[in-house]
């Protein structure tokens, strides 16, 4: 019987890990049905000289909230990302009481640079209340590629204890019911439970998010669901309040697999060995605990309208939700100025000098390039006044490129590839307008595996494809193989790349992004048998027939 589509003359690299082979791939309904030589299709997608492998698999997103305006959740799904997960932080939208999406909306704008404007516009609050009535109100929206979620703790804690979450962990009745909320999401397909402990994560008012005032007892408590259905995986960023045995214990507890954000390299630390060392041993008794790992440097680019990085620092957190004026009258007072640089010098995550540049500048394109230090010294001030005069200069619209981590590369070629590790901290859909990392497997494929030959191809798509579904008990699709669903990509190894970064402003109130649009060497993608790139460009039938599914745990 002639299958609907065919792809035609690639090399079928499959997601197990296993040598690559010549085959074409036929695909009928939403499965591949077969796969073998001199194939015969309604449609044929040409493979000559290019792989084939499973679609990629995006662990770590925020879509929670774009996924409404923009089906495609784009970028990922130009770089061969056919299924995400999001809810990660703890930061889902749902379960959200009426009229407390602004509560939500405010928390998002300052632990993941949303823009508060496109968040009320864009989402359709009065569609859901409930977590499970959110993944129904996505699946009737429809989606271009797969989307799972997790029930999200801050969530959880601002629906149950209101403005109390701010301030105080739950009492013994308030922890009852969000217990319960979180057997309800999981028995209606969320992907699993995500918290956070981030010392980087405070919301509304510069304040800790509510995960954060949880304690190891109540994370048990809200983890117990999982154990009882038996499904669903833990997301945690245990932030050094959790130590590795006392992680390793509770995953003992609940049974379920356990992942955390994130294992980053720094220069000079061996900070990523002794987890690694720990986590191996784990692993050899019984233990699973996947911490995420990332080929991308961290580096944003941000302004000092709303400077994320620096935010944990008590000079720049007191601004955080202020005025523009309160703002710049601190930026402009010599007190507030020594103070901050004070808080800045004693390191932490935040701010490299070595490596703080300017980025984007109208009034000063002669600074763009050069390191703030360098600035600072030509002008004989600090960095800290460097960077505020330019900002100034610019009515805080200058673009600051800093690395706060990962930056190690022999360290990262070192976890990569690695098993016992997951690739994660995308963090697609969130920082939109300081990075985008959502290109995370087109960098790995080209930047890693082709240029740098940390690993073989086999082992790369692996890690992108099967590896992440096993984890996810997402068993139908992961791999191309008769029978599993046919997300499933076609790329041209000798030149995969992410492509360039640029800025946008394409989404609800005019919110802007930086993005990666334009990838190399991505052919085709299907999601579910349905092509919605081919030949490098978007299928609009795609955005017509929205052919994602939401996965339900």
């Amino acid at each position: 019987m002639t299958a609907d589509i065919v792809i035609k003359g690639g090399t079928v690299v499959d997601g197990t890990g296993a040598p690559g082979y010549r085959a074409d791939v036929a695909i009928t309904g939403s499965v591949i049905t077969d796969i073998g030589p001199d194939l015969d299709g309604g449609r044929v997608l040409d493979a000559t000289g290019q792989v084939v492998s499973p679609g990629f698999v995006d662990i770590h997103s925020h879509y929670d909230a774009q996924v409404f305006w923009d089906p495609a959740l784009t970028p990922s799904s130009y770089h061969g990302v056919t299924s995400v997960v999001a809810g990660n932080c703890g930061f889902s939208i749902a379960p959200v009481r009426p009229g407390d999406g602004e509560v939500l909306a405010k928390t998002l704008k300052n632990v993941e640079d949303m823009s508060e404007e496109t968040l009320i516009a864009g989402v359709p609050w009065g569609e859901f209340e409930t977590f499970p009535q959110y993944l129904d109100a996505v699946q009737r929206h429809g989606t271009v590629i797969n989307f799972g979620c997790y029930v999200g703790h801050t969530a959880l804690s601002i629906y149950v204890m209101g403005e109390a979450a701010f301030e105080r962990g739950p009492d013994a009745a308030e922890l009852a019911q969000m217990r319960a909320l979180v057997s309800e999401a999981l028995a209606a397909g969320a992907i699993g439970f995500a918290s956070s402990h981030a010392p980087t994560h405070n919301g509304e008012g510069g304040r800790p998010v509510p995960s954060r005032f949880t304690g190891l007892e109540e994370l048990r408590e809200l983890l117990a669901p999982l154990r009882e259905q038996n499904r669903g995986v833990a997301a945690l960023l245990p932030a050094q309040i959790i130590s590795d045995d006392e992680l390793f214990e509770l995953q003992r507890e609940i049974g379920r697999p356990f992942t955390w954000t994130a294992l980053l390299t720094r220069h000079g630390s061996d900070f990523h060995y002794a987890k690694i060392e720990a986590n191996d041993k784990a692993r050899a008794e019984g233990v699973e605990v996947w911490p995420q790992v990332s080929g991308r440097p961290l580096v944003f680019q941000m302004n000092l309208r709303d400077p994320f990085t620096l935010n944990t620092r008590p000079a720049f957190k007191e601004l955080v939700d202020g005025p523009r004026d309160e703002r710049i009258a601190a930026y402009t007072n010599p007190e507030w100025r020594a103070r901050a640089f004070e808080q800045l010098s004693n390191g932490g995550f935040g701010v490299n000098w070595d490596s703080t540049t300017v980025a984007e500048s109208e009034r000063h394109p002669e600074l763009i390039g050069r390191l703030i230090r360098d600035i600072a010294r030509d002008r004989g001030v600090t960095e800290l006044d460097a960077m505020l005069d330019v900002a100034l200069d610019d009515d805080l619209d200058t673009r600051f490129r800093t690395s706060v981590a990962n930056d190690d590369e022999e360290g990262v070629a070192y976890l990569i590839p690695r098993d016992n590790v997951l690739l994660g901290l995308a963090d697609s859909g969130a920082h939109i307008s300081q990075l985008c990392d959502a290109c995370f497997a087109t960098d790995l494929l080209g930047t890693w595996v082709r240029d740098k030959q940390v690993m073989p191809l086999e082992r790369a798509i692996h890690k992108l494809s099967e590896e992440p579904a096993a984890v996810y008990g997402l068993t139908d699709r992961g791999v191309v193989e008769v029978g599993r669903k046919a997300d499933v990509n076609v790329f041209d190894p000798d030149t995969v790349a992410p492509g360039p970064l640029h800025r946008m402003w394409d989404f609800p109130a005019n919110g802007e992004r930086l993005v990666a649009d334009a990838p190399v060497g991505m052919t085709h993608t299907l999601v579910n048998g349905t092509p919605i790139r081919v030949d490098g460009q978007p299928d609009p039938d795609a955005l017509t027939s929205r052919p994602g599914q939401v996965l339900r745990g």
